[in-house]
């Protein structure tokens, strides 16, 4: 009998239940105690029973009750319209004023899957307008405690606990211009791509925009490659589950192979030159 995918066209292939993936996750390598960042495409795996839901319940059946569970739930539409204008008029204004608060139940931005681990019981979230992260488990509230505004992926962040932690992260359909391990691992480089970030924030009740550094996007230029030749050392756990490529490697060894790369990638740009254009 055929299934609806996820777009609700008719598909031969049967949905993937929770034991279908729970098993999959283990031959993948996820063990019980596991703490994962996962970044995942729920259209990439085709039918799954019960859709996003049915991925986090299975991940959680894999890692167990001792497990913990840690997705982005970045929100990028609490950013500034016009951050180049320094004016205030009305158009501008309205464009800002339109501008959401930051609100920690507020939805993800970064997929179903993130969405739906995010309307779980007993999920907590870090508190940056832009940059928050969703964790489930035992290790939760540690992972996401504390995140500076300024370089909100670096040396003070829920990326920084999880790879304390003896994290691993979790690719599910996605690749590594999807990982923002990389984004750490680059704000770990003294010569890293700089770019500002700036938001809404209340305080003492009154509504002020924010302006922050971090690190700056790759648009598809160095990190494709520094995973791929992480991936070349033969230390990711590759298969694929459904229809989705996934990759399970170590957040720390991965952290530290990252930083040498892109050290000597980001030497060779010209001082001063833009993000080179995305990779064709």
């Amino acid at each position: 009998m055929s299934d609806f995918g996820q777009d609700g066209v008719m598909s031969s292939q049967p949905a993937l239940s929770n034991e279908d993936l729970a098993g999959s996750w283990q031959e993948l390598g996820v063990r019980p105690g596991d703490v994962l960042m996962v970044h995942g495409s729920l259209s990439a795996f085709g039918p799954v029973h019960l859709g996003a839901q049915g991925i986090i319940s299975s991940l959680r059946t894999a890692v167990g009750r001792s497990g913990t569970l840690v997705m982005p739930a970045f929100t990028p539409r609490i950013a500034d319209p016009s951050p180049q204008t320094s004016g205030l008029c009305a158009q501008t204004q309205h464009g800002r004023d339109a501008v959401p608060d930051f609100d920690a139940t507020g939805p993800s931005q970064m997929g179903a899957i993130s969405e739906a681990l995010r309307k779980s019981a007993d999920t907590v979230r870090s508190t940056h307008p832009q940059v928050s992260v969703i964790a489930q488990g035992p290790a939760a509230a540690e992972i996401v405690a504390k995140q500076t505004l300024g370089y909100a992926v670096g040396r003070q962040s829920p990326f920084a606990a999880v790879r304390r932690l003896n994290g691993r992260i979790l690719l599910l359909g996605v690749g590594h211009n999807r990982n923002t391990f990389l984004h750490h691992a680059e704000s770990l480089c003294p010569l890293h791509r700089r770019k500002l970030r700036r938001f809404p924030m209340r305080v003492q009740g009154e509504r002020v925009w924010i302006e922050a550094p971090d690190v700056a996007d790759d648009l598809d230029t160095l990190f494709p490659r520094v995973g791929l030749e992480f991936e070349e050392l033969g230390t990711t756990t590759v298969g694929q589950i459904g229809r989705a490529h996934c990759r399970l490697l170590d957040a720390d060894s991965f952290v530290d192979f990252a930083v040498g790369r892109l050290e000597h990638y980001l030497r060779l740009l010209p001082v001063g030159a833009p993000p080179p254009s995305p990779a064709r």
